[in-house]
């Protein structure tokens, strides 16, 4: 006589964790949504708020080709390129932020983390103390240090071995340190590029044109399709090396492909606004604190709330230094200073 097998009935708390996940899923939603719909109202404000201010109402018949007088028309279309850099500029660096964490295992990563900054900022002074070439826009002049920056901190932090996120940081830190010596000694020993480079360095995205967006667009593009393909295997490298190795991960390629991402992402936006800091730090702790640290969820938000971050940093200084405005780089700094305190601070707690 055959055995008849019946199917295993469902415990109840399987039933329990599926309608969680489930009411997650849904909450996380809604709360994509809801941020994109608030980015949607701070690109509004952003073309509203300057020097002279325009109602929301006539910036929205504005951009549908019915302002209701010229001068209209010419203010908000003059404040459309700086809001459009600051959303691309903000998805950028957030996302990069988020994956350098991802690929390091490192809380305190940013783009900065493995000298991306540093060796973009090396190029351009260069360009401008040696060759006369303006930096702002110019992704081809902050592309080579930036990627001769990650190239140097892979091959010192894997040496001979395979290499170690703590390695990684390491190599980071002494190839920032190196880069930023350089930076300053021709900062310092030519007047000229200096007062061109001073500028720069703070991080703004006031003064740039369509020019400037259209030159670093694609290198963001490309860069943010290497970063959230990498969702996956960045969940199953936050479960620790051999975890990722036995879920059919493969760590090194996922750091190439991360590097490779978060590199085209800093230096296309270093080239376009100048380093901007903070941004990357700050934005995926904050996305992690709302819906927790799964990269399918932690990086779309990162996309939306890093450009709400940096258009709300624009306005702020718009708004506090009237008639004349501080740039994005010092308002970031304002911001994100207390979230690397609480970072820290959560560290040494766990330690």
């Amino acid at each position: 006589m055959t055995a008849v097998s019946t199917p295993r009935a469902k415990a109840p708390h399987d039933e329990v964790s599926v309608a969680v996940q489930r009411r997650r899923a849904w909450a996380r939603s809604a709360g994509l949504v809801t941020a994109v719909v608030v980015l949607g109202l701070l690109v509004l404000v952003s073309l509203s708020v300057g020097s002279k201010e325009i109602p929301l109402g006539d910036v929205w018949a504005a951009l549908f080709g019915n302002p209701p007088d010229d001068y209209t028309a010419t203010v908000v279309e003059s404040r459309i390129p700086r809001t459009l850099l600051a959303v691309v500029v903000g998805a950028a660096l957030a996302v990069a932020g988020a994956v350098m964490q991802g690929i390091t295992r490192n809380p305190l990563g940013d783009p900065g983390l493995l000298g991306v900054n540093s060796g973009a900022a090396a190029t351009v002074v260069t360009s401008i103390a040696f060759f006369g070439v303006s930096a702002a826009g110019n992704v081809w002049v902050a592309l080579p240090g930036a990627v001769a920056a990650v190239v140097i901190v892979y091959a010192i932090g894997h040496g001979r071995g395979h290499g170690s996120p703590a390695r990684l940081v390491l190599a980071g830190a002494v190839v920032t340190a190196v880069f930023s010596a350089y930076v300053q000694a021709i900062s310092l020993s030519f007047p000229d590029a200096f007062a061109a480079y001073r500028f720069w360095v703070i991080g703004s995205v006031a003064g740039r044109g369509f020019d400037t967006f259209w030159s670093i667009l694609p290198f963001i593009v490309v860069g943010l399709v290497l970063c959230l393909s990498l969702v996956g295997p960045l969940n199953a490298l936050a479960l620790g090396e051999d975890s990722a190795v036995a879920l059919g991960a493969r760590p090194g390629v996922t750091r190439l492909v991360g590097g490779a991402g978060t590199t085209l992402l800093a230096a296309a936006s270093t080239a376009g606004v100048g380093p901007i800091g903070f941004v990357g730090l700050a934005v995926p702790h904050i996305v992690r604190a709302l819906i927790g640290g799964d990269h399918r969820w932690l990086l779309p938000f990162c996309v939306v709330l890093g450009p709400a971050l940096v258009l709300t940093a624009d306005v702020v200084g718009r708004v506090i230094a009237r008639p004349d405005e501080l740039m994005v780089g010092v308002i970031t700094a304002f911001i994100g200073a207390p979230v690397l305190f609480v970072v820290v601070r959560r560290l040494g707690a766990r330690a």
